[in-house]
């Protein structure tokens, strides 16, 4: 079981422990598992879900973002040893000695976003790689896998995945927006890895489901043909092969 450690300017505040099938929240509201009070962390920043035998990271679309290792991500697979800074404020992610890791090869998203403050442009600064002019190739098409959701009741059409993180809930600035008293302002989220999607409940009175199953703490890899109800409305999953052309 491995744990999170909160820091701030070098000192532990507290160790929080992360067993499989968890999902742990950080934010500044109270409510949330991790909290850390300071205005530069959003109320709801970001969650870390266990998924299969690792865990990932979820920038819930925070105002100032979230770094691991010193660069800027919006979801990231944790390793033994990653830092994950917030304001002003660092959660380390480790293991026991004793425990057995996972086998670290899954591949991290990221996603850069602007800062305003001088010690995140510093960061951002140092996650930036050193390029040199290389002549410009001219590049192939390429097909990839692209998740889809089809409505079924509730909307109309397809909904084409494009990002690595879909929020879903009745905010106006959700991707997917669900109208009801019960239904929280973002309901639940999907994070689109190199090779699938991971559905994941966020909050609010209304639980989703994916094939009549109730969604709490545990997200839940989709698969072809999965059927997502959330309150009146109902998506079914798919993936489509799409050809990507060079810009």
């Amino acid at each position: 079981m491995p744990k999170i450690s909160l820091k701030f300017k070098g000192n532990v505040l507290a160790d929080y422990h992360l067993p499989q099938g968890c999902s742990l929240r950080i934010g500044r509201k109270a409510g949330n598992d991790v909290v850390i009070e300071n205005l530069a962390v959003s109320a709801h920043h970001a969650k870390i879900d266990s998924v299969g035998d690792g865990f990932v990271f979820i920038d819930l679309k925070s105002k100032n973002g979230s770094f691991v290792n010193e660069e800027l991500v919006t979801s990231h697979w944790l390793h033994d040893g990653d830092t994950i800074n917030i304001g002003k404020h660092s959660l380390t992610f480790s293991y026991f000695e004793s425990e057995i890791k996972p086998e670290d090869s899954r591949s991290e998203m990221d996603k850069t976003m602007a800062m305003d403050t001088s010690h995140y442009r510093n960061l951002v600064e140092k996650s930036m790689p050193k390029t040199t002019a290389r002549p410009v190739k001219q590049a192939k098409p390429e097909k990839r896998k692209w998740g889809f959701l089809t409505y079924l009741a509730g909307g109309e059409g397809h909904i084409r995945l494009r990002s690595k993180l879909t929020k879903i809930g009745k905010d106006l600035s959700s991707d997917i927006i669900i109208k009801g008293l019960t239904i929280g302002k973002t309901v639940a989220t999907i994070s689109r890895t190199q090779d699938s999607y991971v559905f994941s409940y966020v909050g609010g009175l209304t639980k989703p489901r994916v094939n009549d199953q109730k969604i709490t703490e545990e997200p839940v890899i989709l698969k072809e043909s999965d059927i997502i109800d959330i309150g009146s409305t109902k998506l079914q999953f798919g993936i489509k092969m799409v050809t990507i052309k060079p810009h």
